[in-house]
């Protein structure tokens, strides 16, 4: 009988960790599939003959459609399930980007890209319901925690996926793999996986309405932009920047951003002790001071100190999400902390990680690129100072 039972932990224990890696991949071919357009930009403007502008468009017009499908996302999953919402969000995503790298024009990749971010946006929602929903309770900290290392993973392999790739491939190479696998792993969830499937909840205007009235929760989503944009908004603009504006070669500049986020995987574990200690206010201040100091730094400096100010910026904006949950889910009542993410992550998805860089992109055009990073690190800056107006739920 003993024997029997331990067998019997063992196996589940097995299939948890199965769930968890599972829907890692997926998460992480999710998040890349979503910014590795950013390390292909300086080939493929060259290529198209795209202005700044023009590229920096790209990320807004992916942007748009995750920001709709994801505020819509509750809808699919509560009709097919979150088993084959994940599936789907793989699959067609990857068919999508796909279809991208075939695209001529910038119509066609601006089409492409906003199917990819619409796609794409499925799977969040309902990899994080079936993940808690798969895993025991008291592993979710450590569930999650390798769950999230997905993007800045992303972050940090993505330059350098495509700079090998790159090596044998053009351009539209990268496209095809990148699409091939997110298809070939999303197949393998809903063929392979054993999850116990489960339908999701749509979303209402009258659950939205109880937050809308909350000064805290549109505070929060003006600090999830800043966050974004730090960091989403700085990357899809950085290789273009490095290579237009300073000379740096392609390859250089991806290999130095790679580099730049090797240091990054710690420092959320690192910045949770902290906000522990010292609290979550003064904490999300010092993070987006430093973000906004760093990032205008990247616009100013030149030379060898450019690469200094490219190193810090990513340590210090990768520290923003980890106080930032813990914020957003102290702002109300445990009923409503999943309709503040719900609702938050849209917006601030949107604005920091589609109109930020096409702003930057903007100000690329007409002989400002530097003064893009410089703007948006000032007003990161003076951002600092709105976390110490939130009142959360417990403060009442």
């Amino acid at each position: 009988m003993t024997s029997s039972k331990i067998k019997s932990k063992e196996t589940i224990n097995r299939f948890q960790i199965l769930v968890l890696f599972f829907l890692t991949g997926i998460f992480f071919i999710n998040f890349t599939i979503r910014i590795i357009v950013s390390p292909l930009l300086p080939t493929i403007s060259l290529d198209m003959g795209l202005t700044h502008d023009q590229g920096g468009s790209l990320f807004l017009i992916s942007a748009s459609g995750y920001f709709i499908a994801l505020l819509c996302s509750g809808f699919v999953s509560s009709k097919i399930g979150h088993k084959k919402t994940i599936a789907f969000s793989a699959i067609a995503a990857g068919i999508a980007f796909i279809l991208t790298g075939l695209s001529q024009g910038l119509i066609g990749m601006r089409t492409g890209l906003f199917c990819v971010g619409m796609a794409s946006a499925l799977y969040l929602p309902s990899g994080m319901a079936m993940l808690t929903s798969s895993i025991d309770q008291g592993n979710w900290g450590k569930a999650i925690g390798i769950h999230e290392l997905a993007p800045n993973l992303s972050f940090l392999l993505s330059p350098l996926i495509c700079e090998v790739f790159l090596l044998t491939l053009p351009w539209r190479g990268v496209f095809f793999i990148i699409g091939g696998v997110s298809i070939v792993l999303g197949f393998s969830f809903f063929r392979f996986s054993s999850v116990n499937d489960f339908f999701g909840e749509s979303p209402t205007l009258t659950a939205f309405l109880p937050l809308a009235g909350k000064r805290s929760f549109w505070i929060m989503v003006v600090l999830f932009t800043l966050g974004v944009g730090g960091t989403l908004g700085v990357y899809s603009m950085l290789p273009l920047f490095l290579v237009d504006i300073h000379g740096i070669p392609q390859a250089q500049a991806n290999s130095l951003i790679t580099m730049s986020r090797i240091l990054t995987l710690p420092m959320p574990l690192f910045i949770g002790w902290v906000s522990d200690r010292v609290g979550l206010k003064p904490t999300l201040s010092a993070v987006l001071f430093l973000t906004g100091l760093t990032t205008l730094l990247v616009g100013v400096m030149e030379g060898q100190l450019i690469k200094m100010a490219i190193f810090c910026q990513p340590l210090m904006a990768v520290c923003f999400f980890t106080p930032a949950f813990a914020a957003l889910s102290q702002i109300g009542s445990k009923k409503i902390q999943n309709i503040a993410i719900s609702f938050t992550i849209p917006i601030a998805f949107f604005l920091g990680g589609g109109v930020v860089p096409n702003l930057i992109g903007i100000m690329g055009d007409h002989g400002f690129f530097s003064m893009g990073f410089i703007i948006f690190g000032s007003l990161s800056c003076l951002g600092s100072f709105i976390p110490l107006f939130l009142k959360f739920h417990q403060d009442n």
